[in-house]
């Protein structure tokens, strides 16, 4: 699963960089959580989790067999999941 969790993201990855921002895979943890670094614009944008929920998380979920979830590696410093939901 791995495998095609990171090939998934490559091709994901271009659409962030068009922006300023990028996709980094981290790990996969049991019960198939896919944990992901964002990074440049995307660490800091206030968009964050809709780009991760709505984007990432919908096409890795879509794509590859068995992910169940998809969170961030670190939560942004200057706000928490709970603001948004």
């Amino acid at each position: 699963m791995e495998e095609q969790v990171k090939a998934c993201i490559e091709k994901i990855r271009p659409y962030l960089q068009h922006d300023g921002g990028d996709l980094e895979f981290v790990r996969i943890e049991e019960g198939g959580i896919v944990v992901v670094r964002m990074l440049g614009a995307c660490a800091n944008c206030l968009s964050i989790f809709d780009t991760l929920t709505a984007g990432v998380e919908a096409i890795l979920m879509d794509e590859v067999d068995g992910v169940t979830k998809v969170v961030l590696d670190e939560q942004p410093s200057f706000m928490s999941e709970e603001d948004f939901f």
